[in-house]
């Protein structure tokens, strides 16, 4: 089963991996990206579409914990099944998305 991590929750997943250096995983497309990010606090921060990643999952490493995001959850959520059957051992879905983010972690990422 894929862990469900709230926007709010993000601190306390990151430290709980922090020894395997956690990576958020944006797998909107690139517009999005612009349109509105999150700032890295404690995990490093990749950008993939989830179109693209079936091609780049290599750069990946499968023990490292990776945790999705996307614009509301839906797109994180299969590319977190994904990861999975690839073998990534430690995934999590940011459930609600970068849009959830910005209301319950940081008002000053737009909404879109």
């Amino acid at each position: 089963m894929i862990e469900q991590v709230r926007p709010r929750q993000i601190d306390d997943w990151a430290a709980r991996h922090a020894e395997a250096r956690p990576l958020m995983l944006d797998v909107r497309e690139p517009w999005e990206v612009q349109v509105a990010s999150v700032a890295p606090a404690g995990y490093e921060l990749a950008a993939i579409p989830m179109g693209a990643l079936a091609a780049r999952v290599r750069e990946l490493d499968p023990a490292r914990p990776v945790a999705c995001l996307c614009h509301h959850g839906a797109r994180s959520m299969r590319v977190a099944a994904f990861l999975a059957q690839q073998g990534f051992e430690q995934v999590a879905n940011v459930a609600g998305g970068i849009d959830a983010w910005s209301q319950e972690r940081d008002p000053a990422v737009p909404r879109y």
